[in-house]
């Protein structure tokens, strides 16, 4: 994805570190001082995928303020944070492990040692960059930022998520049009997808207990691996049409 960098340093967010000027979405860092540095990343691993978020950043930020000026509103462009650790916030604690859109905020919050990971896991795993991974984590994210701000928002978390799985992969769909989109990003993203995936429930035989597992697993959670991937594609086959109240 690092065909990204141009239009990033067009934009002014090549580096992470730095806030946008005004008006720009911003960018910055919120550390926990005790949280742990893990030892399967470097720092340049690290900065690394800040790099290709912050790149892949600019290229969400243009697809959606495009889409969203077609239906005649403003898309607002959330803010980024990363940290490590744990750290405290108006939509409560974010976690170590973890990214997540806090709607209050328009921000999406990562811990930039948990997404790096992830990234160099896939690239073990697969023999590519790995790169796909973190641009995938922060393309669900403002997936769900781009159905907050459509106010497409749904009482029940697996829907969101499913939402925002299709939204990413319709972000993939334009990266191929774009011509962006390098081989093997497909692989790294459903890879991704699988990581942080709903274990498939395991099935009791008996029908009644089978029934609510079911329907927890159809209200809660971001979906099986199966669910996750075919999500994805339903974005990526059909764009942004195929994903905003299709899973209502």
């Amino acid at each position: 994805m690092h065909r990204f960098a141009q239009r990033a340093r067009q934009l002014g967010l090549a580096v992470i570190f730095a806030a946008g000027s005004a008006g720009a979405a911003q960018a910055g860092q919120l550390r926990d001082a005790g949280a742990p540095e893990a030892a399967s990343v470097t720092e340049r691993d690290i900065a690394a995928s800040n790099q290709e978020i912050a790149s892949a950043y600019g290229a969400l930020v243009d697809m959606w303020s495009a889409d969203f000026q077609q239906l005649g509103v403003q898309f607002v462009p959330p803010k980024l944070l990363r940290y490590r650790g744990a750290v405290r916030t108006s939509c409560g604690v974010m976690n170590g492990n973890n990214a997540e859109y806090c709607p209050s905020l328009n921000a999406i919050f990562f811990d930039e040692v948990f997404v790096a990971e992830q990234s160099k896991e896939a690239a073990r795993a697969l023999g590519t960059d790995g790169d796909m991974v973190a641009v995938g984590i922060i393309a669900h994210e403002m997936g769900h930022a781009v159905a907050a701000q459509l106010d497409d928002w749904s009482d029940v978390p697996y829907e969101n998520e499913a939402a925002a799985d299709c939204l990413a992969g319709a972000f993939a769909q334009q990266s191929a049009k774009d011509g962006t989109l390098e081989k093997g990003d497909l692989q790294e993203a459903f890879f991704g997808l699988a990581a942080a995936a709903d274990p498939t429930p395991r099935m009791t035989g008996n029908r009644r207990i089978d029934s609510r597992i079911a329907l927890r697993m159809a209200l809660m959670g971001h979906g099986t691996r199966d669910q996750r991937m075919g999500n994805f594609k339903a974005g990526y086959d059909g764009g942004p049409g195929a994903c905003l109240g299709s899973f209502r």
